[in-house]
Formats: C-alpha cells, sequence, structure tokens
C-alpha cells in the first residue's frame, strides 16, 4: 500500500522545481498490488499535506488531499476542468482496483501540493528508463489543483457479474439516472467505473494530473471518455462573483456555499445514518453534458431569452425585481401575468417547485471545435454534488416545460459515488473494502 502520510504540513510545499532535488527521505510507502503490466507507478516519497481546509482554505494556492470530504466539491470553484471516466480492464482483479485507488490517492495527494507524482519525477530517475512523471508541468505552481474520486455503478456490478467482490455494497441509489424528456445521449460520453476530476486555475495542470493519473492506470483501467471546461458557471464561495455561461446569463446565483453548513448537511454529505455506511461523509456527483444551440439562441430578442431564463441579463436579477441576490418572488404580475414566467429556468429549478431539493452545482463552459454543419460545439458540462440522486432526479423532471429546452441537449450523462477524504496513511475508496 502507498498512504497518504503528512512530511512537513505547516511549511509551504515547494513546487515541483524544487521537489527534484529532495531526496526519498520520508515516510516510505509498502508493497504495491499487482498492475497487469502497467508502465510506472508513482514510488515512495516525501509527501507534503500542505495547510488549509477541505472545505475551502488553502495556503498559496494548495489545497490539501486528505481530510474529512474530498477537496474539490466545496473548494472554491477554479478556473479550469480536466474530467475523465475509465473503465477497468476485462482482466482487473479486486487487487488490482484496490492497488490502483492506493496508488491514485498517493500520485493526487503529490500533484495537489505542486510535486511531480514521484519523488524521482519527470527528470530525477534513471535515463535508461522512461520518467514517472510527463514533465509538462515543471516549474508550474500547484495553481489550487483539486483531484476527486469517483465510483460508477458499474464498478459494483456490471452486466450482473460482481467483478471486485463488492456488490453487496453498492450504495443503493447508485445507478444510472433514468432517461428524461429530451435526452439524446452518447455512449462515448456516458457512464463508467471510475471518475477523476481534477480542477485547476491552469489547464496545463489540470491536463497533467489526468494525463499522469491515466498512466499509473495502465493495464487496469482506461479513459472510456473525457471532458476538458473552462470559466466556471457556478460559485462555491460567498466571496466569489457569479460567472456568466455561454448563453450570457449568470449562472448558479443561488448554489450552495462552502460556508452554509446546514445546507451542505441536508443536501450534500451523505450523512452517518444514510446507507451505505462506507460513504459517510462522501457525496454523489451527477455529470451531464449539455450542448447549447448557439447559434438558434443567438437569433432570439433579448426580452424572450429573460423571459426565458427568468432573470435580468444585465446583472443576473430575478424578473420579479431586486438584485442579483434577491429571492425571486413568483406571486409578482406584471400586466396580469407572472413577472417570471410558469415555464421559465428559474422558476422550474428552484427549490420552492422542487420540494425543497438542491444541489451544490460545479459546472464549467466547453468548446470543443465546430461540428459537421460548421455551428460551434459547445455547451455547458453541468457537475452537481448531492446528498441523494433523487435530488438531480426530481428538479430534472420539473426542468422537463422548461423553455430553456428548446435551445439546449443533453448529450452526456454518468452518476458517481464520490467516497470520503483520505485519511493520513489511508487513500480515497478505504472505507469501501473495510
Amino acid at each position: 500500500m502507498t498512504p497518504v502520510t503528512p512530511d512537513g504540513a505547516d511549511r509551504p510545499a515547494p513546487s515541483r522545481r524544487t521537489a527534484l532535488g529532495l531526496g526519498a527521505a520520508g515516510v516510505a510507502a509498502g508493497a504495491i498490488g499487482a498492475t497487469l503490466g502497467r508502465l510506472t507507478a508513482p514510488a515512495p516519497g516525501p509527501l507534503p499535506v500542505g495547510g488549509g481546509s477541505p472545505t475551502g482554505g488553502s495556503t498559496a494556492g494548495v489545497h490539501p488531499f486528505v481530510g474529512e470530504h474530498q477537496s474539490g466539491i466545496t473548494t472554491p470553484v477554479q478556473d479550469h476542468l480536466h474530467l475523465a471516466a475509465f473503465d477497468m480492464s476485462s482482466r482487473a482483479t479486486r487487487e488490482d482496483l484496490v492497488a490502483l485507488l492506493q496508488e491514485w490517492s498517493y500520485a493526487a495527494s503529490r500533484l495537489t501540493q505542486g510535486l511531480d507524482v514521484s519523488a524521482s519525477g519527470a527528470v530525477a530517475g534513471p535515463l535508461t528508463a522512461p520518467p514517472d512523471d510527463t514533465g509538462e508541468a515543471l516549474g508550474l505552481p500547484a495553481s489550487s489543483l483539486t483531484i476527486t474520486i469517483g465510483l460508477g455503478p458499474t464498478l459494483f456490478e456490471l452486466d450482473g457479474v460482481d467483478r471486485f467482490g463488492i456488490a453487496d455494497r453498492r450504495p443503493p441509489g447508485l445507478a444510472p439516472l433514468p432517461p428524461f424528456l429530451g435526452d439524446v445521449l452518447k455512449a462515448e460520453a456516458s457512464h463508467g467505473d471510475l471518475c477523476v476530476q481534477a480542477c485547476a486555475d491552469d489547464p496545463q495542470v489540470a491536463v497533467h494530473a489526468v494525463r499522469n493519473l491515466s498512466r499509473i492506470a495502465f493495464g487496469r483501467a482506461h479513459v472510456r471518455w473525457s471532458q476538458m471546461g473552462f470559466g466556471r458557471t457556478s460559485r462555491t464561495t460567498a466571496d466569489q462573483a457569479t460567472p456568466r455561461n455561454l448563453f450570457g446569463f449568470k449562472d448558479g446565483t443561488a448554489n450552495v456555499l462552502a460556508d452554509d453548513d446546514a445546507a451542505l448537511a441536508e443536501s450534500v454529505w451523505v450523512a452517518s445514518g444514510d446507507e451505505p455506511a462506507w460513504l459517510t461523509g462522501g457525496s454523489y456527483l451527477v455529470a451531464r453534458k449539455i450542448e447549447m444551440l448557439m447559434e438558434t439562441w443567438d437569433r432570439v430578442q433579448l426580452g424572450e431569452q429573460q423571459t426565458i431564463v427568468g432573470r435580468d441579463k444585465t446583472i443576473g436579477a430575478p424578473l420579479s425585481g431586486g438584485t442579483e441576490m434577491t429571492a425571486p418572488d413568483f406571486d409578482v404580475e406584471v400586466d396580469g401575468a407572472p413577472a417570471i414566467d410558469v415555464a421559465s429556468h428559474v422558476r422550474l429549478a428552484h427549490p420552492d417547485n422542487n420540494g425543497g431539493a438542491r444541489l451544490l452545482r460545479r459546472g464549467y463552459n466547453y468548446v470543443d471545435g465546430s461540428n459537421a454543419l460548421g455551428r460551434l460545439d459547445a455547451g455547458l458540462f453541468f457537475l452537481a454534488y448531492v446528498r441523494d440522486l433523487e435530488q438531480f432526479v426530481t428538479v430534472q423532471r420539473t426542468l422537463s416545460t422548461d423553455l430553456l429546452n428548446e435551445y439546449v441537449r443533453h448529450i452526456g450523462s454518468a452518476t458517481f459515488a464520490i467516497p470520503p477524504g483520505a485519511r493520513v496513511g489511508g487513500f480515497v475508496g478505504e472505507t469501501l473494502f473495510a
């Protein structure tokens, strides 16, 4: 096992460049499980954990990997995302899965400190072997990198087969989402056994993290699909400004925030009384790739755009009046009609119309070039963390009559159980195998 162990937690984490001079001092890792021919694996080495809190605090752009909850959920949303879904090899064993989660956790705990994946890293290893680290992040700081690891429904059981002896530990609610009106899902952008979400203020740092974790997985798991995102479409802390989506509207105004402990306990974190017990302190992730029909939207009149969304485009205030942070008043009328249309996005998505269901949104804009018709292939990569997947299902079913549906298509979908954070000396997913 390669444990996550603190070393100099009160000292600033060295940069990747500085780390190249570090020796192998520190807490050594134990034996690693079988790897089915992977290219490289991170070697034991010094492992600073860093300061701050996984619920939002950091030291000089460094977020800790260990903690009660995984970072990358309530952490202040960074500017860039690289998320990858993986499928385990058909030859992989339970031991391979455990070893992979251990090695991912070890590497992630280094990467989030601004270090290479191992002590030898990109350039300190032997010249006669491939380096442990690909090296494109040499000289770059940690850039607020967070790495969040999730477990998909098919990891627990695939086509009735319990591949890893964990079918009886599958969370009761963990399953692919039911079909929704208007879904045009693509298999190549949906589902997966595992996921890695890397968020950072530098896109190269996020890409570097996923690239190197993919190399570590070689022979045991392969990338099923991946998505890069830019320009966050939500905020998770009160001091963050509300961003705009590619339709030009402020998005995520009423998001669950990191300092709202009551809302987090009610809507995001799996509680000790929930099932299964091993997921306590974790969460569930919904990932939806939503194509936005940009050219069609761009021809819609401003007033109609605002009616569809239910907010003023300039300042983000609800059409019932006030400022961006004013709660929408669905009883206000203008000329005998509701100020906020009954089929507007704001009204239908509001907790008051969904039995109080709330989501912690953490989505990003994406642009994947142009499609075969020469139109912009762009949209929203929607990410939401919830205590129970039914929260998302409830809201999405209510949105079936959303005026916005004429301008968007859901083309990708995946769900993952997000284990609690790694303890010192442990790894993400350890409670599943306890």
